[in-house]
């Protein structure tokens, strides 16, 4: 490594992130928007030495090349199968069958919650998961299986 690529890789510590910004357009030939000091002085910091050194050899890059157009590259996850209308019974013990009534006493009532194979029915409506009747009853966001005071293993308690 030169004096002088020394220097300027020195030089990179002491810059703000306006400067590094200014500096990374002349040595890329664009603009960055990103404010991220450590990210901004490492790119610059390579692109510096490849400049001074030399960057990779034809040969590399075409290996490179290769690798790239071999990989399976996923930029996002896999989706789900199920869909955002499928309820969300798969719980294991934690729900009775279907066909099972869940009581519960609150202020003053019984209230009976029915427990189905595609959700739960309470008043004549369908609702997806057991939080949405404790939500549908309370008005407010609660567990459902601890308002209906559901264990680990489906059993009241």
């Amino acid at each position: 490594m030169t004096d002088h690529l020394a220097q300027e890789l020195a030089r990179l510590s002491r810059l703000g992130v306006a400067d590094l910004r200014s500096r990374y357009a002349q040595l890329f030939g664009e603009f960055t928007r990103t404010g991220n000091k450590t990210w901004l002085r490492k790119r610059l910091a390579w692109r510096l030495q490849a400049l001074a050194e030399g960057d990779l050899s034809e040969r590399a890059r075409q290996r490179a090349a290769e690798l790239a157009n071999d990989a399976d590259l996923r930029l996002s996850p896999p989706r789900t199968l199920a869909t955002p209308a499928t309820p969300r019974l798969a719980q294991g013990d934690r729900l009775p069958p279907p066909g099972t009534i869940l009581c519960r006493p609150y202020k003053g009532e019984v209230l009976q919650v029915k427990v189905l194979r595609d959700g739960f029915a309470f008043e004549g409506k369908l609702y997806q998961t057991l939080s949405a009747v404790a939500k549908a009853i309370t008005g407010s966001h609660c567990s459902g299986y601890r308002f209906f005071r559901q264990s680990l293993k489906g059993a009241a308690s």
